[in-house]
């Protein structure tokens, strides 16, 4: 069973990637998040992504201990898990790219408020900066698509 949920927290192998291992693993998010764009309410969309984010926390809590250290770069459960958040509400195939870029953005500079969750340990505080940095990236993808003309 350890192994297994390592494997899901190590993304499959591509939280290993020798370069930018978040982002790859980030990657596996995409058609999570496809198949959230296309569920038939919002809520559903809602539902989803809160279920994927309470997965993620014990996924990486045990992944951590089993790997050892503080927020390995190898475990990226909550980056793939998280990415969903940022097209909640839109339908447009751009916002996965842009969701998926801002998504990056907020988790690799982790401007405040993110930054100040740095000091919250286990699986918990391994996801929830990913939380905030797609939350952030939603919005801005709400107003990207609601304001840049053609992008709907």
């Amino acid at each position: 069973m350890k192994n297994l949920i390592k494997w899901i927290a190590v993304g499959f192998g591509t939280g290993l990637s020798p370069v930018m291992p978040g982002t790859v693993g980030t990657l596996l998010g995409l058609p999570i998040s496809w198949g959230v764009m296309h569920l038939p309410s919002l809520w559903c969309q809602i539902g989803t992504c809160i279920v994927l984010v309470l997965i993620s926390v014990p996924i990486c809590g045990v992944a951590e201990k089993i790997i050892g250290g503080k927020d390995p770069g190898c475990i990226v459960a909550d980056e793939y898990l998280t990415l969903p958040i940022t097209v909640i509400g839109l339908t447009s195939p751009w916002a996965l790219l842009s969701g998926f870029v801002l998504h990056r953005i907020f988790d690799i500079t982790k401007p405040p408020p993110i930054k100040q969750l740095q000091h919250i340990h286990g699986g918990f505080g391994i996801t929830i900066d990913d939380f905030l940095a797609a939350l952030i990236a939603l919005g801005l993808n709400h107003l990207l698509f609601r304001f840049v003309p053609g992008l709907s």
